[in-house]
């Protein structure tokens, strides 16, 4: 992970924050359920359902997605 993405500080996360994204065209969000938070900096990716979600880490510790970006991790982890 810290290989592929460049970032010496690349860390995985605990679960126990709140995780959303976005829902498109509604100015609303959904609640995801991650298995993984993995934190690059104030970025974050986030796997819910098998799915990478890109999302930025907010102060108060909370994960704020805006989008897919597939199931496979390295392209994800490109992404960003």
């Amino acid at each position: 992970m810290r290989a592929l993405s460049g970032d010496a500080s690349a860390a995985v996360l605990p679960f126990d924050r709140l995780v959303v994204v976005e829902v498109a065209g509604q100015g609303d969000y959904e609640t995801l359920r991650p298995d993984v938070i993995l934190a690059f900096h104030e970025l974050c990716l986030v796997r819910d359902g098998g799915e990478w979600f890109m999302g930025q880490l907010d102060d108060d510790g909370s994960v704020i997605c805006w989008g897919s970006y597939g199931s496979d991790l390295a392209e994800a982890i490109r992404g960003l």
